[in-house]
């Protein structure tokens, strides 16, 4: 490994969440202490395309150099072709990037938000190559993706959460009447989301039967799977995880948002939604949400970090589990990060400990015997 740990940055990305991820990409090349670590870039292009840049010594000054791939390499990375068979270079902790240089890479940080990135695939390929990685499994990043799965998990550790029905789109075609019963079920209001995506992208508000049938419609559009939710009158808490098999939990945040829900325009584009952190909630209600929090990381097989994300009903103080994500915003302006920030963990701290739980996560797992034969 040498006296520095390599990292590979990989960021960009396929799903509607690009521009996100270049963002979280930038901040986090910009944080990274450079007398640790080497960064090899890994900028994934809308069309899924892989380039690779020259290993950073420094960081990147601007988001453009990201998307060509970084560095004085920016050009030349950009012209060299895809990487469609990036497994041929990539076996037991290796990875053999375009610079030409047979670079070694010890962990790879993947900072993809959305589909392709977020949900399982990209980390079944690390797995198949053998290498570590910061952030959530396989079976974690998919079940956090999926909205539906997560709540069944959800259910099965018996944390309290809103009332919901989902649908395939086959079954939209083929039985759309029943569908809407079912849905209407839960009263209106209620919000329409694909089941898989993030960052809001897709998710309406429905008031009447008209407009409920124009949400499924735009959440099919993104998703074979909607699910409809009950509208909940609470305060939006957030809680960030941080670890493996004993993960601890940051001081909750609220969120109080600009729009009439914490939509995609709410979230970055507007930029008046506000951050309170520590949330103004009683002590022990903060506690509650916080091991509601580890809970819910531990339901999904967690690794790494997550924020999970939770409704405080108004009219009675219920703690109400939404979600959780396994790449949240990483940006140091980000909730993740500030509420460690809050906790006493600073951003390059977290990039540190996130770093060294990949590498702990990957060698337990080389004491699995994957053959089945004993060690024979």
């Amino acid at each position: 490994m040498g006296n520095k740990i390599r990292v590979g940055l990989v960021y960009g990305g396929r799903s509607g969440e690009h521009e996100v991820s270049l963002q979280t990409a930038l901040a986090v090349l910009q944080a990274f202490d450079y007398d640790k670590y080497e960064l090899v870039p890994f900028y994934i292009n809308t069309a899924g395309q892989w380039r690779s840049g020259a290993r950073l010594a420094a960081p990147p000054a601007s988001v453009g150099e990201l998307r060509l791939g970084s560095g004085a390499a920016s050009a030349a990375a950009d012209a060299d072709p895809a990487l469609p068979a990036l497994l041929g270079g990539m076996t037991e902790r290796s990875l053999q990037t375009s610079d030409g240089g047979g670079s070694v890479v010890d962990v790879m940080f993947p900072l993809l938000h959305g589909t392709f990135g977020e949900d399982g695939t990209i980390q079944g390929l690390f797995e198949m190559a053998g290498l570590p990685y910061v952030g959530a499994g396989v079976l974690a990043s998919s079940v956090g993706m999926d909205k539906v799965a997560m709540k069944m998990m959800f259910a099965q550790a018996g944390l309290p959460q809103v009332e919901f029905r989902y649908f395939t789109r086959h079954d939209w075609k083929h039985r759309r009447d029943v569908c809407i019963e079912e849905a209407e079920a839960l009263g209106y209001p209620c919000f329409v989301k694909p089941a898989n995506l993030g960052s809001s992208v897709g998710i309406s508000k429905a008031r009447n039967r008209e407009e409920l049938a124009e949400a499924v419609e735009t959440a099919l559009r993104y998703d074979r799977k909607a699910i409809v939710e009950a509208f909940v009158d609470g305060r939006e808490i957030e809680v960030s995880v941080l670890g493996n098999d004993e993960p601890r939990a940051s001081v909750p945040g609220e969120i109080l948002s600009s729009n009439e829900f914490y939509d995609y325009k709410a979230k970055y584009v507007d930029g008046k939604s506000v951050m309170e952190i520590p949330a103004n909630i009683p002590a022990e209600t903060a506690e509650a949400v916080r091991a509601m929090a580890r809970t819910a990381f531990r339901a999904i097989d967690g690794s790494g970090l997550c924020r999970a994300d939770f409704f405080l009903r108004r009219s009675d103080g219920a703690i109400l589990i939404n979600e959780v994500n396994t790449m949240p915003g990483f940006t140091p302006f980000s909730m993740y990060p500030l509420l460690w920030k809050e906790s006493g963990v600073s951003y390059r701290e977290l990039l540190d400990t996130l770093i060294r739980l990949a590498i702990e996560r990957f060698e337990e797992k080389q004491l699995l015997d994957y053959a089945g034969d004993g060690g024979q």
